[in-house]
């Protein structure tokens, strides 16, 4: 009986095991997906955006409290391909009168990302 118990603690240790590895790649692929949601709000595609697109370069509209860390890590979770470099661009917003009536622009933000040679986002090709 006792070596039959040994054994039974013997795999349930290794089912522990198994199940924390399980958890950690889970864990990993949800936090590149949860922050690229919060990052990332769409790309920016304009006739300058697609000119940059030679160089390897492309460009999103990302949230206002956002960092160059956390778009690299987006990028990377998201499209699966290697940043190589991040710009950031803040646009604040600007006063506008309409007849009688003042208003603003809205503030923006945007990323322009580089990528290593060789890697492509599959989105901006089709557009």
């Amino acid at each position: 009986m006792a070596a039959i118990e040994e054994k039974k603690e013997n795999v349930s240790k290794k089912d522990v095991a198994t199940k924390k590895v399980v958890k950690k790649a889970t864990v990993s692929v949800a936090e590149n997906a949860d922050i690229a949601y919060r990052v990332l709000v769409e790309p920016w595609i304009t006739e300058k955006s697609h000119a940059g697109l030679s160089e390897n370069k492309y460009v999103f509209r990302i949230t206002k409290d956002a960092t160059k860390q956390q778009v690299k890590k987006a990028i990377e979770g998201f499209y699966k391909v290697k940043v190589e470099k991040v710009a950031v661009l803040n646009f604040i917003p600007k006063k506008r009168v309409y007849g009688r009536f003042e208003g603003t622009k809205a503030a923006l933000k945007k990323a322009i990302v580089t990528l290593k040679e060789g890697d492509k986002i599959e989105l901006f090709q089709g557009a």
